[in-house]
């Protein structure tokens, strides 16, 4: 391991959980750090020697020392929302409860909500999220190059169904694909490079058929995600199954319109058949 010009602190006697490519764990190992990347990873012993004049030297005692952790699931708006929708059915949840609680929301309001869930997460070893949708991106992305995350962002879209609130039933998918386009140029690949632009859609329930294929078509142009809630609760399959003319739900008919690749993030995805599973059982998740 060759020395750096300044280390500024090596964490010894921990067990290391590496990533490298053998997985190993490290029973008496330490991690060295120069400013904000780590400088070298091994046994204890060699990492002290290598280093003798780190600034800090470090004892941890035999505590876990693990990668951050990947939350793929965050609606990082909904963090102000917490206790408002308790103990109810999710199509009421969404209709009576955090879609008029979301659609009422200021940027500010999402920026003080993105920090404070972004906080959390922290807390609980969180370095990576996925954001599952939300309106104002540009605050999300303020909020997290603040924080120091890494984040795969997305708009939470919707152009026709139920429930939708007065001020967002009038978005046209035009606007929904237009929308996105944008805040994928102005904010991918920021915050040195920690920040992707994802496109988003709340749910097959209020997408057509058009924002589905459309929104499809340009994040394979554009090599980025998409981050959709898929099969989360028996009604959404039996409405697909109803209007679609298909023999299952929303996972069958996202395969017969080609929806179904590798860089989708399918959230939830719980109420699947067994020739779905069965099907689609080594799907590759996009890597973020």
């Amino acid at each position: 391991m060759a020395d750096s010009p300044t280390i500024d602190a090596v964490f010894h006697n921990a067990v290391i959980v590496t990533m490298d490519d053998a997985f190993r764990v490290l029973q008496d190992g330490a991690v060295a750090v120069a400013g904000d990347r780590i400088a070298a990873v091994g046994p204890s012993a060699d990492v002290l020697a290598a280093f003798p004049c780190a600034v800090q030297t470090l004892d941890l005692g035999g505590r876990i020392v693990l990668p951050g952790l990947v939350n793929t699931h965050v609606h990082t708006s909904q963090q102000l929302a917490r206790g408002i929708a308790d103990d109810v059915d999710l199509m009421t949840w969404l209709h009576g409860r955090i879609w008029p609680y979301e659609s009422h929301m200021t940027e500010e309001d999402s920026y003080a909500s993105t920090l404070l869930c972004g906080i959390e997460l922290i807390r609980s070893g969180v370095t990576c999220f996925a954001e599952a949708g939300g309106q104002f991106v540009s605050e999300m992305a303020r909020a997290v190059e603040l924080l120091g995350f890494r984040a795969c962002l997305t708009k939470s879209t919707m152009d026709c169904g139920d429930g939708l609130p007065p001020n967002w039933s009038c978005c046209s998918t035009d606007d929904c694909i237009q929308s996105q386009k944008e805040l994928y140029e102005k904010h991918h690949n920021t915050a040195d490079g920690r920040i992707r632009i994802w496109f988003g859609l709340r749910q097959i329930m209020n997408a057509t058929d058009r924002l589905l294929l459309e929104t499809r078509d340009i994040a394979q142009k554009l090599n980025t995600g998409i981050h959709m809630h898929i099969a989360e609760i028996p009604y959404e399959n039996q409405l697909i199954l109803r209007t679609k003319g298909i023999d299952h739900g929303t996972v069958t008919y996202l395969d017969k319109i080609d929806f179904l690749r590798s860089n989708l993030l399918a959230a939830h995805s719980v109420w699947l058949n067994v020739p779905e599973i069965a099907k689609h059982s080594n799907f590759s998740k996009y890597n973020s």
